[in-house]
């Protein structure tokens, strides 16, 4: 059933960028995109655009290519992560169809121009879709290799003035250890930036956690399994993990 008054829920944050990998869009596959699963997580990031929040989205590229593995099986490391860029544009444009067919307007909006097939990225006019509640889906990363989705998705939140970062993952949180392997892992509710770069703990690489900690942006690490667990966050419920100063 629709809630009749989505705007009466406690909304933490007006502005939020999810970011999640392209693994995420498996399912159960080894390889690829999964129709349903795309069309479950478009449902979730249409759950919390209903109350009123503005979304922008990275998507990482990991289930068509992956730059480092390319380059550990001898392929030239730019060309590599070049590659991996385009994984992401396809990506973005299965989750924009996703998201259009149920009603949510959406802009891909790629580092590397493209013209025919998605806006190029434009700072102003980015926000400018957010503004007007469209779904901001960023593309090819940072249009530069050697950096993850994960770089490019906390320069991107932070050049749309994004208040956390959403980190969607197969587990509620934050571990000491990884909870799939050692069932006596302790999840944490809140961790700092220093001891993720210290403890090694698997949040974002080095490179995205200092660039969250510069500018004081705190990161919620989800489970992007657990229906309704975005938007539940949202209404100030749920079980995450914090990265903050």
């Amino acid at each position: 059933m629709t809630d009749p008054n989505p705007s009466d829920h406690q909304v933490s944050y007006k502005r939020v960028l999810l970011k999640i990998s392209g693994e995420a869009l498996m399912g159960d596959q080894g390889y690829g995109l999964h129709p349903p699963t795309v069309e479950r997580i478009a449902q979730e990031v249409k759950s919390v655009h209903d109350m009123g929040v503005e979304i922008a989205m990275v998507i990482g590229g990991g289930n068509i290519f992956r730059g480092l593995q390319g380059s550990a099986q001898g392929m030239e490391r730019t060309t590599a992560d070049y590659m991996g860029m385009l994984a992401t544009v396809m990506n973005a444009l299965a989750m924009q169809s996703a998201l259009e067919t149920i009603g949510v307007f959406t802009r891909v909006i790629s580092a590397i121009p493209m013209d025919q097939i998605c806006e190029p990225y434009i700072r102003r006019r980015a926000v400018r879709h957010l503004e007007k509640g469209r779904v901001c889906i960023f593309a090819a990363g940072t249009g530069n290799p050697y950096f993850t989705t994960d770089t490019a998705a906390t320069l991107r939140a932070n050049e749309m003035s994004c208040e956390a970062i959403f980190k969607g993952t197969k587990v509620d949180g934050v571990y000491d250890a990884d909870p799939m392997l050692d069932p006596t892992a302790t999840r944490y509710d809140e961790v700092s930036y220093d001891d993720v770069l210290q403890k090694r703990l698997k949040v974002m690489d080095a490179s995205a956690i200092a660039l969250a900690r510069d500018n004081s942006l705190p990161i919620i690490v989800f489970s992007l399994d657990e229906p309704g667990g975005f938007r539940t966050i949202l209404e100030g419920k749920g079980t995450y993990t914090r990265v903050h100063g």
